[in-house]
């Protein structure tokens, strides 16, 4: 009986550390995301002084 609550508690401890790290890949992919929509601007302001002006 004592190696079956003790299986059963590792168990619970392998869930938990498995929803932590699939929390926190989530939070690295969210993060890479959002610096990706912020990085696509940059290029365009910066290269804002290469067309001449129309009027």
């Amino acid at each position: 009986m004592f190696e079956y609550e003790m299986a059963t508690a590792r168990r619970a401890d392998l869930i938990r550390e498995a929803e932590l790290f699939r929390m926190a890949n989530e939070a690295k992919k969210a993060r890479a995301a959002s610096s990706r929509g912020q990085e696509s601007e940059r290029p365009v302001r910066a290269h804002r002084n290469l067309f001449t002006r129309a009027a």
